[in-house]
């Protein structure tokens, strides 16, 4: 059980070394964390800000392993691997720009 910790672990050292996208997802919950902290937003909306981050996140890491894993199968340019990539990313984009929505709908009040 230990060594499944420790392979998770490295899995999220790996993407914040070498994945400039999760980079800047790591860079976004920071600022938006500090901008919670100033704002002193309450439990519900960090609760939000949590559940979001953590998607974006989770899906930013899947979609980086689910590329990797095409590029394994096949260094061909496939349409079927195309489209699998291009989903994945979409995916990912989607929740990005969800969680850009529940940041402005949390921090809008602060700001005006």
């Amino acid at each position: 059980m230990l060594k499944s910790f420790a392979d998770a672990f490295r899995g999220i050292f790996l993407l914040v070394k070498s994945e400039r996208n999760f980079q800047i997802h790591v860079a976004a919950l920071i600022c938006v964390s500090i901008a919670g902290i100033y704002f002193d937003i309450n439990r519900f909306e960090w609760l939000f800000i949590i559940l979001i981050s953590a998607l974006v996140m989770g899906l930013e890491g899947a979609n980086t392993a689910l590329e990797k894993l095409c590029d394994e199968v096949t260094e061909e340019r496939k349409e079927s691997i195309r489209n699998i990539k291009d989903i994945a990313a979409g995916s990912v984009l989607i929740a990005s720009i969800s969680a850009l929505v529940i940041a402005g709908l949390i921090f809008w009040k602060h700001l005006i």
